[in-house]
């Protein structure tokens, strides 16, 4: 696990008392695009929570460049949180800021040594990359669907973060823009090296992006399959291939 900068180490995911997926053991490698799918309800983004640092495992380890994220002071996490960018499944973005100001936000908490015209400079970079250029001064409200994607996108962004974590990020998107975003995705883990850790049930972007694919299932309430999609394609539980197969996902070509 050298080459990891993210792991699950028995980890027991869930609210509480209740336990939604258990006995949970992966290690997501640098800058690859790690896939966690499954059905509705299966405890997916509740997993996220878990790896971002929002939520602590009830059992179990998350494992961040080796350092136990929970052994840490609220301070201590933080700071190890910063090294972290989420796009959230509704883009999260705040409705009464510009986006330049949405972008400033982050930047300006944990930058404080930036003046004003840094922070300027800066949000418009964030910007450019996601192909948003000269929208600084829209609201979210005046943004397509598509658009306000790549703007929460943008501001996940501000702190030059190694680990981008995606919730749904096809949600609500029509096709053409769903795969604008799978281009997207790759393309800024090409040019900015980062570890995408992306939840999904979206057939054509798990066949578009992942490098390795986490299936957590509804039955069991746990892991059972783990590996790239033609490896599970040919060789995975009979659930598994009957996820990856279904409708017309027959139809789509896989590309890792």
């Amino acid at each position: 696990m050298d080459d990891a900068i993210l792991v699950a180490d028995n980890l027991n995911a869930g609210y509480g008392s209740l336990v939604i997926q258990h006995s949970l053991n992966f290690s997501i490698k640098k800058g690859e695009v790690f896939v966690i799918m499954g059905g509705s309800g299966c405890g997916k983004s509740t997993l996220l929570r878990h790896l971002i640092g929002l939520q602590a495992p009830l059992a179990g380890r998350v494992l961040f460049k080796g350092e136990d994220f929970w052994l840490r002071d609220a301070d201590e996490r933080a700071n190890l949180q910063q090294h972290f960018g989420v796009l959230y499944q509704n883009g999260a973005l705040w409705g009464g800021m510009t986006l330049r100001d949405n972008i400033c936000l982050p930047l300006s908490t944990w930058r404080p040594e930036l003046n004003k015209a840094d922070l300027d400079e800066l949000a418009a970079i964030k910007l450019a990359l996601v192909g948003l250029s000269g929208c600084d001064e829209l609201y979210p409200s005046e943004l397509s669907g598509g658009m306000r994607k790549r703007a929460a996108l943008a501001r996940a962004l501000a702190l030059d973060p190694e680990v981008l974590f995606f919730d749904e990020p096809s949600a609500g998107l029509d096709p053409l823009s769903s795969l604008a975003l799978d281009e997207l995705i790759l393309q800024l883990r090409d040019s900015l090296c980062a570890t995408i850790i992306l939840v999904t049930h979206e057939l054509p972007s798990i066949y578009a992006v992942a490098d390795t694919c986490l299936f957590l299932d509804n039955q069991t309430h746990t892991q059972i399959a783990l590996g790239p999609v033609a490896q599970l394609l040919e060789s995975g539980p009979e659930v598994v291939q009957r996820f990856l197969r279904r409708g017309d996902a027959v139809t789509h070509e896989v590309t890792k």
